[in-house]
C-alpha cells in the first residue's frame, strides 16, 4: 500500500484492545472475588503475602501505565505523519499545524539543517538515530518485563523459607498446632506469589511486545515517508547545485588552462623579439664597423688627411 494513502492506526487498535482486556479482567476479578480474598487476603498469619504480591501488582501497574502512555504518544505520532502527508498532498507547508516534537516534524527540519549547510544526506544514520532514540524511552517497560517473573520467584522462595521455618518448629515440638498453620501459610503464600508474578508478566510481556510492533510500524512508516517524499525533494536540489557547481569548476579549470596557454604564448614572443633585439644591435654593430672600413679604405685611396674628411 502506498505510504500517500495509509491511514491505518495501529496505536488505537492496541489501545482499544487493551481496554477491552481490563474490562473483561476487572469483569472476572469481581467475578472470582470470594476466592481471591481466601487466597491473599484471609488467613495470612504474616505480612510477608501482602508485601510480595503489592509489590508485584505496584511494578506491574507503573510498567502497564508507561506502556499506555507510550502507546498514546505513538498514536498521535501516526495521527502528525498523516496530517504531514496531506499537508504533501496539498501542497502546502508540510509541517504546518503539526506538534514541533513530533517525530516526522524533527525528520522534516533535520533534512532542512543539512540541505541548508550543503551537507550530503545519509539515511540510514538518521534511520539509526531514531530507533536509538525511540529505545531510549522504554528502559523502565523492558525492565519491568525483565524483573517482573523474578519477583513472583522471590516471592516463591521467601514463602518456602516460612515454611520450613514452620516444619523445623514442628519437627522440634510435635504438640504445638501452630507450627503446621505456619508451614501451611508459607506454602499459600508462596502459591498466590508465584501465580501473581505469572500471570502479570503473561500480560504485560503481551502488551510490551506491542508496544515494540507500534514502534517499529511507526518507525518504518517514518522511513517509507522520508525515502519517498523528502529524499527526492532535497536530494535533487543538492544534485542540481552540485551539478551547477561542477559546470563552473570546469568552466574555471578551462579558462585557466587557455589563460595559460596565452601566457605562454606570450613569453615565447617575448623571447623572440628579445632575439630580434640582440640580433639587430649585432648587425648594427656589424654595419658600423663595414662603414668604418669603408670610410679607411676611401681616406687613403683620395690620399685625405683625418681633417680633410
Amino acid at each position: 500500500m502506498s505510504v500517500l494513502t495509509t491511514r491505518r492506526h495501529y496505536s488505537r487498535n492496541i489501545l482499544l484492545q487493551l481496554l477491552s482486556v481490563a474490562v473483561i479482567v476487572v469483569i472476572l476479578l469481581l467475578w472470582q472475588r470470594h476466592f481471591l480474598s481466601q487466597l491473599y487476603l484471609k488467613n495470612q498469619l504474616t505480612m510477608v503475602g501482602w508485601v510480595i504480591n503489592g509489590f508485584i501488582l505496584l511494578l506491574f501497574l507503573g510498567g502497564m501505565g508507561r506502556l499506555v502512555q507510550l502507546l498514546l504518544r505513538y498514536h498521535r505520532e501516526e495521527d502528525e505523519l498523516n496530517r504531514f502527508v496531506g499537508n504533501v498532498q496539498r501542497v502546502v507547508e508540510p509541517i504546518q499545524g503539526l506538534n514541533p516534537d513530533a517525530v516526522i516534524a524533527n525528520r522534516y527540519r533535520t533534512l532542512l539543517e543539512l540541505h541548508a549547510r550543503r551537507a550530503p544526506i545519509n539515511h540510514n544514520v538518521l534511520a539509526a538515530t531514531l530507533v536509538a532514540s525511540e529505545s531510549s524511552r522504554q528502559s523502565f517497560p523492558r525492565f519491568v518485563n525483565n524483573i517482573l517473573i523474578l519477583t513472583g520467584v522471590f516471592g516463591t522462595i521467601v514463602s518456602l523459607s516460612i515454611a520450613l521455618l514452620g516444619a523445623s518448629d514442628l519437627v522440634q515440638s510435635t504438640s504445638n498446632t501452630g507450627d503446621l498453620s505456619v508451614i501451611i501459610h508459607g506454602m499459600s503464600t508462596a502459591l498466590s506469589t508465584t501465580m501473581t508474578a505469572i500471570v502479570c508478566y503473561v500480560f504485560f510481556s503481551y502488551y510490551f511486545q506491542k508496544l515494540m510492533d507500534v514502534q517499529t510500524y511507526l518507525i518504518s512508516r517514518v522511513e517509507n515517508v522520508t525515502t519517498i517524499l523528502l529524499l527526492p525533494r532535497f536530494q535533487a536540489q543538492t544534485e542540481s547545485v552540485m551539478k551547477d557547481f561542477s559546470d563552473l569548476l570546469r568552466g574555471a579549470t578551462a579558462l585557466l588552462q587557455r589563460v595559460d596557454t596565452t601566457q605562454q604564448v606570450f613569453t615565447q614572443t617575448a623571447t623572440h623579439l628579445a632575439q630580434l633585439a640582440q640580433n639587430l644591435d649585432q648587425q648594427y654593430d656589424l654595419q658600423a664597423e663595414r662603414i668604418d672600413g669603408i670610410s679607411e679604405i676611401l681616406r687613403q685611396g683620395f690620399r685625405l688627411h683625418e681633417d680633410q674628411q
